[in-house]
């Protein structure tokens, strides 16, 4: 047992560098192990496994409960005592005091966690709200392996692996695996805000999925009790939520700062930081060579203004490249959001200086700041009422001009107009705008502008499953227009299954902790209270959070195209990484594993390397999937 659970725990090593430890009861056969990143109490008494006072329960746990300070001070009122500065004793403390379900809808933070209640013999995998944490779980014949990593689950000698095809496919739709799946056949995710159960009782084990929170009542809860009061009282509350739960994340007793990239929530987040620090906040941001992809201008501006101590990184090729070799062992299942790169390089930047740092992730969904909220609207309200077959005529007559032509027209169009006007990837979007004609309904219209691939079931050799549609829910029945309903959706799939994926396994890759503002779920529920012309005022997104960073930054100018830590990677595919490329995408290779047709593929990367179309987000599903296979 003890040389199993070391295995296992040394496959993440990188999520917990600063202690080891394990515990085990080999009466009932359970065994916990755990890595250490000390963030808070960096002393042996906040060691894992930990054992509450009275013995009854044993955790182990992964992330940050921001208002333990506040339950700490409620718990000593009631007559707990503490021996150390922990938030994970004060979780123990919690259990006892309140119940595992009670202190879960008390804790406010980040956290994935395995507790075992030696009375009445139960195990609870539990996960925190928006899933910022991961937790993998899955029976092989009678025993079950759970963990933070893919890779700590296969170290276990019972593990077995079998690639399912039905998950690939929806991989390649959307460039993730979505939730609760995993790409295994018998792994599971635990889903976010959910506990699962297990009970023994003889032989028989009884397992129970519990809901402590949903982000369905979170958004039902805001429409049915919207937000009263003037567009600057909704600025006020949004600025005081923002300040509690930003104070309240910068609780470290090591170094801690925040990513920088000169965007709206980025900069909101580090302003508010800089606020309530008495000195200067350590911001880091990185730039790229190519003009149209560097946002260092950006964001040295910004940090300047707020007077932080700020730390600027400028990449090549070159540096991207030796990032790639490292992306299939820290994604550990296939993952296909090229972002990953700038933020797998940025969190290795800031890692060097911090070992925290806070991010402005989860503004978006939660604001409304993609594009495709105003777009999919517009084009759904102007353009319903057409007859679908005039629909589909006109996306054809949109997709008939390749994406390189039509940037070429871009090109020409903003020499002449502002940059706040300007478009990215002019080519790209109206192709994509053509399929969006083509959508006979709000869910289908979501699906076309949020997949990778269209015909994910033509990619995936011996599919024996189509491929699954994220299940978005009816808006009609929860009284939403399309953008509330997209927004709603990407809370409980894009947000947690791509932007969480790609955030937690870049920093922690790295032994760096992230955190999200945001996403604390009082500011969650405030933001879903307010009206949608507070979020998407006209044309302009974000509304509501440009009223509050004005508060602090006056001439604040956020009208370029949005970005976010971005790279040239279809540029880049035809130039200094084609070799990588080719190699993954031979006929050989391709053949080789088996599990993706050739003939798709090929066809697909020849038509981007011709210049002419633009198909590298496609591609790159295929590139981390075959880099991963062969990890």
């Amino acid at each position: 047992m003890v040389a199993i659970i070391l295995r296992m725990t040394g496959a993440i090593r990188h999520r917990g560098p600063d202690d080891e430890g394990y515990w085990c009861d080999p009466r009932v056969g359970i065994v916990l192990g755990h890595r250490r990143l000390a963030v808070l109490d960096v002393s042996p008494l906040g060691h894992q496994p930990m054992c509450s006072r009275s013995g009854r329960f044993q955790i182990v746990f992964n992330g940050e409960i921001y208002n333990f300070g506040e339950l700490r001070e409620e718990l000593a009122g009631s007559g707990d005592t503490f021996r150390g500065g922990s938030d994970t004793e004060v979780m123990l403390a919690a259990f006892e005091r309140w119940g595992i379900l009670t202190a879960l809808r008390r804790f406010v933070g980040m956290f994935a966690f395995a507790v075992w209640d030696r009375e009445e013999r139960r195990l609870y995998l539990c996960r925190d709200r928006f899933g910022e944490k991961p937790l993998y779980f899955g029976w092989m014949d009678s025993v079950l392996l759970f963990g933070s990593d893919l890779a700590a689950l296969r170290q276990h000698p019972d593990c077995k692996t079998e690639i399912d095809r039905g998950v690939l496919t929806q991989y390649f739709r959307y460039g993730y695996v979505p939730s609760p799946g995993s790409i295994y056949h018998n792994i599971s995710k635990v889903d976010p805000g959910s506990v699962v159960v297990l009970s023994r009782s003889g032989h028989e084990t009884d397992t129970r999925i519990l809901h402590y929170w949903s982000a369905r009542d979170m958004v039902e809860g805001g429409l049915r009790s919207p937000f009263e009061g003037t567009a600057e009282d909704a600025v006020d509350a949004l600025e005081s939520a923002l300040k509690r739960g930003v104070r309240q994340e910068m609780i470290s007793d090591v170094p801690l700062g925040a990513f920088l990239s000169g965007g709206l929530d980025s900069s909101a987040i580090v302003a508010i930081m800089q606020s309530l620090s008495t000195r200067p906040v350590r911001t880091f941001t990185i730039g790229f060579k190519e003009a149209a992809y560097d946002e260092a201008e950006h964001a040295r501006s910004v940090a300047a203004q707020l007077g932080t101590d700020h730390f600027e990184l400028r990449l090549s090729p070159e540096d991207a490249m030796a990032v790639i070799q490292k992306l299939p062992q820290l994604y550990d299942e296939p993952f296909a959001d090229s972002s990953q790169i700038p933020t797998v390089l940025v969190a290795e930047f800031a890692r060097r200086h911090v070992t925290v740092a806070l991010s402005g992730d989860g503004a978006d969904e939660l604001l409304g700041g993609y594009d495709r909220y105003y777009w999919g609207e517009r084009v759904w309200t102007q353009l319903s009422g057409l007859p679908h077959g005039a629909r589909s005529f006109l996306g054809a007559g949109l997709s008939a001009i390749s994406p390189h032509a039509w940037d070429r027209v871009n090109k020409i169009v903003s020499a002449a107009i502002p940059e706040r006007y300007r478009v990215v990837g002019a080519g790209e979007k109206c192709h994509k705008l053509s399929a969006m004609l083509a959508a006979k309904s709000k869910e289908s219209l979501y699906a076309d502008l949020v997949s990778i691939c269209h015909q994910p079931e033509d990619v995936v050799v011996l599919n024996t499953e189509s491929a699954l549609v994220l299940p978005m829910y009816n808006s009609e029945d929860m009284n939403m227009d399309f953008t509330s309903a997209a927004m709603f959706q990407d809370a409980i799939g894009y947000l947690p299954d791509d932007i969480l994926v790609k955030v937690d396994r870049a920093a922690m890759g790295v032994s760096l902790e992230t955190r999200a503002p945001f996403l604390d779920h009082r500011i969650a529920e405030l933001c879903w209270r307010m009206p949608l012309h507070f979020k998407i005022y006209k044309s302009e997104r974000k509304w509501l959070l440009r009223r509050v960073i004005q508060r602090y930054l006056p001439e604040y100018n956020d009208k370029r195209p949005k970005m976010g830590f971005a790279i040239p990677l279809a540029d880049w595919l035809r130039g200094p990484l084609r070799p990588w490329a080719e190699d993954l995408l031979s006929q050989d290779r391709l053949k080789q594993g088996g599990y993706i047709d050739v003939g798709y593929v090929r066809k697909k990367w020849r038509q981007h390397l011709s210049g002419h179309h633009d198909t590298h987000r496609f591609l790159w599903s295929v590139l981390m999937f075959q880099a991963w296979l062969a990890q």
